[in-house]
């Protein structure tokens, strides 16, 4: 029987048709990720002697779980009147972190700290880029490959890259850009601008680097290209850290019971390398089963960006998956010595009370667009 055959079954309510465009998958895979990412972090800072860790990453799982179903729930396209002030306020706060911001781990003056509570303002930069880069690119479809619609494009991405370049933190500058690149690939822009910017991206890689990054991160892409240059201070990171990942083998070595964890030799174990952990503890089995829920995670989000039913949230689900698809791709390739260290986080398992509730704020963006689709023809509701 087809579809406009059926007849509609009067067992069906407006509420069960809410609970069959509620995506269920993805709100699990979700939870289970940031659930399985406190158990790490409580093994990783269980040398510690102290919880609050555990505890500060519980409280913003829980805010970010509600703010998740709120986002969901509330209208994505609403967000289109809100434009100007989101852009607004993500420069204002990249602004305020360059002027009353502190250093992290690597360097970056990238955080703004309220007594214990530490906030990443790039975090949320990256939820007001997808947001309002989402709508421009929306209103110059039409007209993606006239030269003066790219330089505005360029514009509104550049803006927000210098701040974060300022800091200077690299990891989230390259983030943006993924996202963009991701982006404009998307809205068909001709393969005419796409092969001259992409060699001329390639020449100036050296003059990047010569010039456009400063003594420290220079550094790190030599300790990543040769660990053993300084084993005991930047190459350190890496090398413990793929010990952790290799010593795993298999099964692991069990919870709590990893010998580069449990011992202090590796370094920002709950945060950037909590990955290894993971392959420490439960080993290739383990790692494996972790990255196939982040790629599934990753795949309904585009999967949804392609049932969108208009451009806007079908960006929207591109740039969400996107941000995580380079998160994880950075994050695991720089604990497996095959991509520089970067400091940037794990989705859903890394430690960090503003990367987790930004995280789930954009699931619950893509949840939103797959909830509020409107149905093609009144079949559809049922």
């Amino acid at each position: 029987m087809n579809r406009k055959e059926r007849k509609i079954s009067p067992g069906l309510d407006k509420r069960s048709v809410m609970a069959r465009d509620f995506d269920w998958v993805l709100f699990a895979i979700t939870i289970i990720l940031s659930v399985f990412g406190i158990i790490v972090i409580y093994s990783a800072t269980r040398t510690l002697d102290s919880i609050t860790n555990v505890v500060v990453q519980s409280a913003a799982f829980c805010l970010g779980t509600a703010a998740l179903i709120v986002v969901c729930l509330f209208d994505y396209e609403q967000f289109k009147n809100l434009v100007k002030p989101i852009y607004i306020f993500s420069i204002v706060i990249l602004v305020l972190v360059l002027i009353f911001g502190v250093t992290g781990d690597w360097g970056a003056r990238s955080w703004i700290r309220f007594g214990p509570i530490g906030i990443q303002p790039a975090e949320f930069a990256k939820l007001c880029f997808i947001l309002t880069f989402s709508y421009h690119l929306e209103k110059v479809l039409d007209d993606i490959n006239k030269p003066i619609v790219i330089l505005g494009l360029l514009a509104h991405v550049g803006v927000l890259v210098a701040l974060i370049m300022m800091q200077p933190d690299l990891g989230s500058t390259l983030v943006f850009i993924f996202m963009f690149l991701c982006f404009m690939f998307t809205a068909k822009l001709s393969y005419k601008y796409i092969i001259p910017v992409g060699v001329i991206g390639i020449a100036s890689l050296p003059f990047i680097y010569r010039y456009g990054l400063n003594e420290y991160q220079q550094e790190r892409i030599l300790v990543f290209l040769d660990p053993n240059r300084d084993p005991l201070g930047r190459g350190y990171n890496v090398i413990q850290s793929t010990i952790a990942v290799g010593s795993g083998q298999l099964w692991g070595k069990g919870y709590l019971e990893g010998t580069q964890n449990q011992m202090g030799y590796l370094p920002t174990k709950y945060t950037d390398f909590i990955f290894s952990v993971i392959s420490e503890e439960f080993g290739f089995i383990g790692a494996m089963a972790v990255v196939i829920l982040l790629f599934v995670l990753i795949w309904r989000c585009f999967s949804i960006a392609r049932r969108a039913d208009n451009a806007y949230g079908r960006f929207i689900c591109i740039g969400v998956g996107a941000m995580f698809l380079f998160h994880v791709f950075e994050n695991v390739g720089m604990c497996i010595g095959l991509t520089p260290v970067t400091g940037i986080p794990l989705p859903f398992l890394s430690y960090g009370g503003t990367s987790l509730v930004t995280n789930m704020i954009a699931i619950g963006l893509v949840m939103s667009v797959a909830y509020h689709n409107k149905p093609r023809n009144v079949y559809d509701v049922y």
